[in-house]
């Protein structure tokens, strides 16, 4: 037996440039793993096991359907008992599904001896799921696509966050499926360069203007909770506030991390969780 850590992730920023002829959105992100992670293990055995507490029937949970998928193409024909502990909130924007999938593709690599390379794995991960080939990567990438084309990125140090997420989960499909806006205007994308550049070396000071989430409107004007999360957060002393992919965790840049865990005390009745971006 032996076990994989599954990372959570935020998005920096969201663009969502047009709606493809494949029904998809074309997105343009930047994604970094950070400190909050579910565990997996893995063991032989004669048939696919998943044991977990999270509330998905088993035919529909990601890290399942990655092993049915390795195992139909590749005609194995050992099973897996395969342990998920999650810790990562689901309906949460932090990719914890998707992780969790990265990590049994990884896993279940290792443990078959397939001998899979990293493009082998990343074309079943697109499969899975948009935001699961990331996590075949990393730590900090930019996304485009509908989220597997990758082009990685220099992350130097480290940036303490402030995750807070509020008593439910908002479906990503529902999100993409009421957001109206189909084009994009110039003037965000103009500030990519600069905002990675300043990613990648953990100088975020004054930044908070040039950073954006395109499905956080959605999510508020249904939600405005999300809404009243970034202005508590901004009044604790956060650099910015946003909403992680389609919602529903809002992360807090601050200064030290000190600042994010006394600012947590704030948000009593809600999940939060003190973290880091990784850099390798």
């Amino acid at each position: 037996m032996f076990t994989l850590k599954a990372p959570a992730k935020i998005n920096w920023f969201l663009n969502i440039l047009r709606r493809r002829s494949d029904g998809y959105h074309e997105i343009q992100s930047l994604i970094q793993k950070i400190t909050l992670y579910d565990v997996l293990s893995f063991t032989l055995s004669d048939s696919l096991i998943l044991n977990t507490s999270a509330p998905i029937p088993m035919e529909s949970n990601l890290v399942y359907r990655a092993a049915v998928l390795l195992r139909e193409r590749y005609g194995v024909e050992q099973g897996a008992e395969i342990n998920l502990e999650k810790n990562i909130p689901m309906g949460a924007g932090l990719g914890g599904g998707s992780s969790d999938a990265a990590s049994a593709l990884q896993g279940l690599n290792r443990l078959w001896s397939l001998s899979l390379t990293h493009d082998e794995l990343s074309t079943a991960a697109a499969e899975l799921g948009s935001d699961v080939p990331f996590f075949l990567s990393g730590p900090l990438s930019v996304v485009r696509g509908r989220g597997e084309e990758l082009v990685p990125c220099t992350a130097l140090k480290p940036v303490s966050l402030l995750l807070v997420k509020p008593p439910f989960d908002v479906s990503t499909a529902w999100v993409y499926k009421n957001f109206a806006k189909l084009t994009k205007k110039d003037e965000k994308v103009n500030n990519i360069t600069l905002f990675i550049r300043n990613i990648e070396r953990a100088e975020l000071s004054g930044m908070a203007g040039a950073v954006s989430n395109d499905l956080e409107s959605v999510t508020i004007n249904s939600f405005p909770v999300i809404g009243e999360i970034k202005r508590a957060m901004d009044e604790q002393g956060s650099v910015f506030s946003l909403m992680s992919g389609s919602g529903s965790t809002v992360f807090g840049v601050f200064g030290v991390r000190e600042m994010a865990e006394e600012a947590s005390k704030v948000f009593k009745g809600y999940w939060t969780a003190v973290v880091d971006t990784i850099t390798n």
